[in-house]
């Protein structure tokens, strides 16, 4: 048995006593401000609103999928919940400590223990990788920054999370332009697995990989799941990898989540317009079937000036005359299935 595995085996025995959620995501909010510059000053004249007051929560050993078009701020709330970014309000909370706190606290220690808790699957394994280090390097640098392991073990757990992602030992002697897409985001993975993380964000990680390379990739994600007890947020908007490798779903419009269920329950019974037409557009394997799809109408509103009301309701085929002027909250319709919607809204 890997020694990573027996590292986990005791928090494994822990998660199958407890149902409670691991990550909580409450009220989180992200504006970026818009500068208009003069010569000697700079004025604020807007703001982009990235991520609006989202809130859910991932249970031990779930991966949660964050799905929605390019835009909607699935990204943005990545990089806060690991703090790369600061949000503008609200409160992110990993096995029931406050992360905002901590980094706040400026206790180094802490911070690099937080960081050991979480870590990152970058979206691009082409860009994510720094070309002049060898993948020996890679992935000991995390090592070396969290001081974990002893100088002459360190190599010994280089091979072993390269064998636990598929690669061979001599694979670490080599530089990332010696490899595949999908070796590289193997590469990827094994350096994210470094410091024994109890809790992974997966960006768009198979967005830039061939459709066979997909299933790899997606099918290890979930073998490491089952071996080391691993918490996904796992972020596309690739909806048949989500439905394969994800629990439950939340779909993000204009930085507002708008419906939020289980992942059979969601794709078997859409509530809100925009699920179902994400749903409609995913292609069908087979030319002999033609699917009705409804034209969605116009164009993504821009971040800097939202609409009022349901953020959805210029472009809604469902819309009615209330939807322009009130702002709907997610309300259970059924247990566990939640919709932000004026159709699913009983005081409407």
């Amino acid at each position: 048995m890997l020694s990573l595995e027996r590292n986990h085996l005791k928090r494994r025995k822990l998660i199958t006593l407890t149902n409670a959620s691991f990550v909580e995501v409450k009220n989180l909010v992200k504006y970026f401000p818009i500068y208009s510059r003069g010569v000697l000053t700079k004025k604020q004249v807007g703001q982009v609103h990235a991520v609006d007051n989202i809130s859910f929560a991932i249970n031990r050993q779930e991966t949660f999928a964050l799905v929605g078009e390019s835009g909607c701020g699935k990204t943005t709330a990545a990089r806060l919940i690991l703090n790369l970014i600061e949000p503008t309000s609200g409160e992110i909370f990993v096995d029931g400590e406050n992360v905002l706190e901590k980094f706040k606290s400026k206790d180094k220690e802490e911070a690099l223990r937080m960081r050991r808790k979480m870590q990152m699957i970058f979206q691009n394994p082409y860009g994510s990788l720094d070309p002049r280090m060898t993948v020996n390097d890679i992935i000991t640098e995390p090592l070396i920054i969290h001081k974990r392991f002893l100088k002459e073990k360190r190599s010994e757990r280089v091979y072993e999370l390269l064998k636990l992602v598929g690669l061979e030992e001599y694979h670490a002697e080599r530089y990332p332009h010696e490899f595949s897409g999908g070796q590289r985001q193997r590469i990827c993975i094994a350096r994210a697995l470094a410091v024994e993380p109890e809790f992974i964000i997966a960006d768009e990680p198979v967005s830039s990989l061939d459709v066979s390379i997909r299933a790899q990739i997606l099918n290890l994600l979930m073998d490491l799941q089952k071996k080391i007890g691993l918490s996904f947020l796992y972020i596309s908007h690739d909806l048949s990898s989500v439905r394969q490798i994800s629990q439950r779903v939340a779909v993000m419009y204009l930085g507002e989540i708008v419906e939020l269920a289980d992942t059979d329950e969601l794709f078997d019974k859409p509530l809100h317009p925009y699920t179902k037409l994400l749903i409609e557009a995913v292609p069908i394997p087979d030319p002999q079937i033609e699917k009705a799809r409804t034209n969605l109408k116009g164009e993504v509103p821009s971040p800097i000036n939202p609409p009022a009301g349901c953020r959805f309701n210029p472009r809604c085929p469902m819309a009615k005359a209330g939807c322009s002027e009130k702002k709907f909250e997610l309300v259970e319709i059924e247990k566990g299935h939640w919709v932000a919607c004026s159709a699913h809204n009983p005081k409407f």
